[in-house]
């Protein structure tokens, strides 16, 4: 394929693509000199999982893939260490060492659900980086010089670093290090062409600067949409909990997509399915008609990304159940039951938190704030909320069940 219907492909669903011009000028040059474009993309190991945001620009990758270029992907231990400040007002919490070398070794199993590790020749394998392979091995010279090949006015210049500083808000040393951090992953690595989210366009262009101080070709910054996370608003995030993961149980997978707003539904049909054109533009008049039920539209969705993840089978089975618990209000026999504690009523906070459905109290008052708990089927939105224990009732967070029987009813379990 030549390198104008490359472009076409590739430009498609990008948001920018930086300089103008220089990607097609890239595959051109590299159609002349018969070699891949490496193409590179870092994920820092913040959480065990992946979630549909992360495969937005593992699906490019896959095009790059496709098209006969080298993936390059970058599990960031030594970044994860430090917190990508992007698009953030405060410095992130801090992880242990143990606790990302965790979360790395899941990563890889789950980028393989997006991308071929090991295509047919003459596609080429997945090449994969740890970027402590360069980072572990400085001297804190190395540090310094690098440090040395940017400045901290142009940092500063970041948004986000603008803001905080504007706002009096503290910025650590170790976050200005961050832009530099991924920049050098792209000397390390050569990288023609570098993607991330709209937020990581300064990054991207840090890695042009250091490579040209390197002596390289600087790479095409390319960036893609930032996908919303499950109230359709902010960013789908790990740090959040509104994610939709890729390992997601297949049920709950269809149920979170179920939940999500119809007004993100192009968005999310354009960026995480393999729908064509066409379909794309049957989804858009289905939902622009005024005649199908967005939720139709939304079924389709869940039902697509079910089977990509887990297979057609799972998929039919999920919207199945969740017809038959949510659109029917009914619940399977099979529900989990928790014996509720000896008492005659409970605070609906500390109800969630007992009965497993929310991991914190923060959580818990979260997902009362945005009406995604019932009890049988009615909405709980008041924080004050208690609830009488002297029978049994489903309680519903979101997407996740449980039935609730009171203390000493057979059936229940601690």
């Amino acid at each position: 394929m030549d390198a104008e219907a490359q472009f076409a492909i590739l430009s498609s669903g990008t948001e920018e693509i930086l300089p103008e011009g220089a990607l097609l000028e890239r595959l051109r040059l590299a159609a002349r000199e018969k070699r891949p474009l490496r193409v590179k993309q870092g994920f820092d190991p913040t959480a065990p999982d992946i979630h549909l945001g992360h495969t937005v620009g593992l699906r490019k990758l896959r095009q790059f893939q496709e098209l006969g270029h080298q993936v390059v992907l970058i599990v960031g231990d030594c970044t994860g260490l430090v917190g990508d400040p992007s698009g953030r007002s405060k410095t992130r919490p801090q992880l242990g060492e143990a606790e990302v070398e965790a979360n790395a070794r899941t990563y890889l199993d789950q980028f393989y659900r997006v991308i071929e590790r090991t295509p047919r020749p003459p596609l080429l394998p997945v090449e994969v980086h740890r970027n402590g392979e360069w980072f572990a091995a400085m001297r804190f010279i190395d540090v310094l010089r690098l440090m040395s090949q940017y400045t901290v006015a142009r940092l500063l210049e970041r948004d986000d670093f603008a803001k905080r500083h504007a706002a009096h808000q503290p910025i650590g040393v170790h976050e200005l290090l961050y832009p530099l951090m991924q920049g050098y992953d792209s000397v390390a690595i050569r990288a023609d062409v570098e993607l991330g989210a709209t937020e990581q366009k300064f990054n991207l262009l840090v890695g042009r600067v250091l490579q040209e101080q390197h002596g390289q070709p600087p790479q095409i910054a390319l960036t893609l949409p930032v996908l919303p996370g499950l109230d359709g608003v902010q960013r789908m995030s790990k740090s959040l909990a509104n994610y939709i993961g890729v390992t997601d149980p297949p049920g709950e997978m269809f149920g979170k997509v179920m939940s999500l707003p119809d007004g993100v539904m192009p968005l999310f049909w354009r960026l995480t399915t393999d729908a064509t054109p066409a379909e794309l533009a049957e989804v858009l008049a289905a939902l622009n008609d005024g005649r199908t039920n967005p939720m139709v539209v939304k079924k389709r969705l869940g039902r697509a990304l079910v089977a990509m993840y887990h297979g057609a089978p799972a998929a039919e089975r999920a919207q199945a159940d969740f017809e038959a618990q949510f659109a029917r209000g009914e619940a399977p026999e099979s529900l989990a039951t928790w014996a509720a504690p000896d008492a005659s009523e409970i605070g609906i906070k500390d109800l969630l938190v007992q009965a497993g459905l929310a991991k914190s109290g923060s959580d818990a008052w979260r997902a009362v704030d945005q009406g995604a708990v019932s009890v049988d089927g009615e909405k709980i939105t008041d924080r004050a909320h208690r609830q009488r224990l002297g029978r049994t009732f489903v309680l519903r967070l979101g997407r996740r069940m449980i039935r609730v029987r009171p203390a000493g009813e057979p059936g229940g379990k601690g």
